[in-house]
């Protein structure tokens, strides 16, 4: 298994986790309103029948029985006839059912009847028998339990919330700590590199004149893999800091590079670069090269035995634009797996470290303001990879 795919795996169990812990809190919170709403029904109908006792006693005592029964038991609610005409009410806001001194209304029609809308939308009426007419009791939700029904949402949000701030600042500290790492890791391989290449640059100048073998072949390839090497040193160099752009034909960039990687991969695969020499694009050229290397050796492995590999460049004068597309025939990526492809760690290969096309993603998309994807893929076939890089067209040297 894969860095990423465990990673991947250990996100999907976390999440498992979240929404387990969500859904138990809302079951619980749930369990308990549905006792306090059917504490609170009990109530309603020990209310409904106070108030029908109180009409129906001449014992002053029994009344003051039920009055203190009836307040000990205020819930928010209406007392119609069967017409919906408003008797009574208990427990509503004072402030909207009481008008100024100066006027005989008691209350505000509005209200009551939006108050008694929302009554009949939240429980079933408790019907009661008084002088021989049927009067119907509605009543709503307390406050308290009104709260209780929301609050799970409200702190589920809250702790979602403080979890993806903690998470995001965790991550950014820990990102920022691995890139100083990495940094300092890329310089000090640079720096060991400079030794031991400029020895044998230094060879290689006392083997040609040793043997007066200036044109050899042999020799040119060795200073060939020489200049690779110090370009290598150079990337790791300059891991950390910005790249300078500079404009530079995009044809002859690829087609310097494919001409070199070529001759160090099996004959059977051949190479194709088309496109205009006079396309010019922003590129720092050491970390353009890179990216063009990871993607042909994943295309190369891709093929595996016999194959081609093609390069086509197309500029789009439009939007100032230049798109690469490398097209392999080799045998395809998932169309599951398009993105995936270029997160750290993900690889498919047994001795991979999955960073190769991650890096090349950051090159063109932090480094060179650009972007990169699988432009299509079918698998036993072939894929096309799209870099898009910004075109040199309108591009003004600074002069110092």
């Amino acid at each position: 298994m894969s860095l990423y795919e465990n990673k991947r795996r250990w996100k999907y169990f976390l999440l498992i986790g979240a929404v387990f812990i969500a859904t138990t809190s809302l079951w619980y919170t749930d369990l308990l309103v549905r006792g306090i709403s059917k504490s609170e029904r009990t109530r309603a109908e020990v209310w409904s029948q106070s108030f029908k006792k109180m009409f129906e006693t001449d014992n002053e005592e029994m009344m003051n029985y039920l009055f203190t029964v009836k307040d000990s038991l205020i819930v928010p609610a209406i007392v119609t006839d069967d017409k919906d005409s408003i008797i009574t009410y208990t427990a509503l806001d004072t402030t909207k059912t009481y008008y100024k001194i100066d006027t005989d209304r008691k209350y505000d029609p509005q209200y009551f009847l939006r108050q008694l809308k929302s009554m009949k939308a939240q429980h079933e009426a408790i019907p009661i028998e008084m002088n021989g007419n049927v009067k119907y009791v509605y009543y709503k939700d307390s406050f308290l339990l009104t709260q209780l029904r929301i609050f799970p949402y409200i702190q589920l949000t809250i702790i979602a919330l403080f979890l993806m701030t903690a998470y995001l600042i965790f991550s950014s500290s820990r990102r920022r700590e691995q890139n100083q790492v990495w940094v300092g890791l890329a310089k000090e391989t640079a720096h060991q590199l400079g030794t031991p290449i400029s020895s044998l640059m230094a060879w290689i100048e006392l083997l040609k004149s040793k043997f007066d073998a200036e044109e050899d072949p042999l020799i040119l390839q060795m200073e060939n893999d020489m200049k690779r090497l110090e370009i290598v040193a150079d990337r790791f160099s300059k891991i950390g800091s910005m790249p300078i752009l500079t404009s530079h034909s995009v044809y002859e960039t690829i087609k310097d590079y494919v001409d070199y990687f070529s001759v160090r991969v099996s004959d059977k695969i051949s190479f194709e670069v088309n496109g205009d020499e006079n396309q010019e694009a922003l590129l720092n050229i050491p970390l353009f090269d890179w990216v063009i290397e990871n993607i042909l050796k994943n295309a190369v492995n891709a093929i595996g035995g016999e194959g081609k590999i093609s390069v086509n460049i197309i500029e789009n004068i439009a939007k100032e634009q230049i798109f690469v597309d490398i097209t392999d025939t080799g045998k395809g990526i998932p169309r599951s797996k398009f993105d995936a492809i270029f997160q750290p760690g993900f690889t498919t290969r047994k001795r991979g470290w999955g960073l190769g096309l991650s890096l090349t993603k950051r090159i063109i998309e932090n480094y060179h303001k650009g972007h990169i994807f699988v432009k299509e893929s079918e698998i036993g076939k072939g894929t096309t990879f799209r870099i898009i890089i910004k075109s040199s067209l309108n591009y003004v040297p600074t002069t110092s």
